[in-house]
């Protein structure tokens, strides 16, 4: 049987029906000791024996033991249970948000930070559901939605081999942008397509809106960033004939992953990328739904009940 990690009640207000069983218990004792007391004013404890087995006192407590598990198992199932299960998701909205700044172009990560993290997107997307929308956003100076999420995933994949670097990073803008790709996505008739984003960067922030306001924003709205972090701390790059030193800030990743309530990876090299990647699948390829339980928990009932029937026709046997 499939375990199914408990959750609540349909109709929980049932469970009152409950309260009767400490009641039949007590009553119960107080019976027991009512005939033991009885019992005792029998002088002839042989004759008593023969009539009484010793081993038909335990049988009889266990009867009633399962008599009472069985009422309050079904009790539980008349309250309808329910569980969470975790299913494939088929629809969601993933928006790809890719560092296309200089400093990608590290050679740190080989080939380059940049080629790593858009043949590495492409790998992802195509493990990807086919009804999961896609969009891609460029992190630059001027960050924009390269494509709107659809479920055309060569087009997402066509639309990444044609990102080129560009001059700055505006983290926070391209935060914003992927915000206003999960806006433009197609939704569900009668329930909410959830989202998310995976930031590829190394962190750099030059200019635009700040990157943690933008997260956080992004977490008040249940659209987790799954940010993984590229480069080494040796990286550098080289412009106009001057080296520049290209370290990424993992403290600013770590901090969107947070407060956005998604989760931080570094991919300082293709092993760690495929980890985070498969992380990544992992969560994003079930999602937790409510499953009514009812059926164990009368299931349950009905086997006490069974095994406190057959100690009932055990007793009744040695009585005959």
């Amino acid at each position: 049987m499939e375990s199914i990690p408990f959750y609540g009640f349909l109709s929980p207000e049932r469970l009152w029906w409950l309260l009767i069983v400490p009641v039949l218990i007590v009553l119960y004792v107080l019976i027991v000791r009512k005939r033991a007391q009885h019992a005792m004013r029998y002088t002839n404890t042989t004759v008593l024996g023969e009539v009484l087995p010793k081993q038909s006192q335990w049988l009889r407590h266990v009867i009633v033991a399962l008599s009472f598990l069985s009422v309050i198992a079904l009790g539980l199932a008349w309250a309808q249970p329910v569980g969470l299960d975790k299913v494939p998701q088929e629809r969601a909205t993933v928006v790809m948000i890719i560092d296309v700044s200089w400093s990608m172009t590290a050679v740190d990560v080989p080939p380059s930070r940049f080629e790593v993290a858009k043949s590495q997107a492409i790998e992802f997307i195509n493990g990807l559901p086919a009804g999961f929308n896609v969009s891609v956003v460029s992190l630059s100076g001027n960050s924009s939605v390269r494509i709107p999420p659809m479920t055309d995933h060569s087009a997402a994949v066509r639309a990444i081999e044609a990102l080129t670097n560009q001059d700055s990073s505006a983290v926070g803008d391209a935060i914003m942008a992927g915000l206003v790709a999960v806006d433009q996505a197609p939704q569900g008739k009668t329930e909410e397509i959830p989202a998310m984003m995976v930031l590829l960067s190394d962190g750099g922030n030059t200019n635009g809106q700040a990157p943690l306001m933008a997260a956080k924003e992004s977490g008040d709205r249940g659209i987790p960033i799954y940010a993984i972090a590229f480069g080494t701390d040796n990286g550098y790059v080289d412009l106009d004939g001057e080296r520049y030193q290209v370290p990424p800030d993992h403290q600013l990743m770590r901090e969107i992953a947070q407060l956005s309530q998604g989760e931080y990876f570094s991919a300082d090299n293709i092993s760690q990328l495929s980890k985070a990647y498969t992380r990544i699948h992992s969560e994003l390829g079930y999602v937790e739904m409510k499953r009514e339980i009812t059926a164990t928990a009368a299931g349950l009932g009905l086997i006490f009940a069974f095994v406190a029937a057959v100690g009932a026709v055990m007793l009744g046997v040695r009585f005959r």
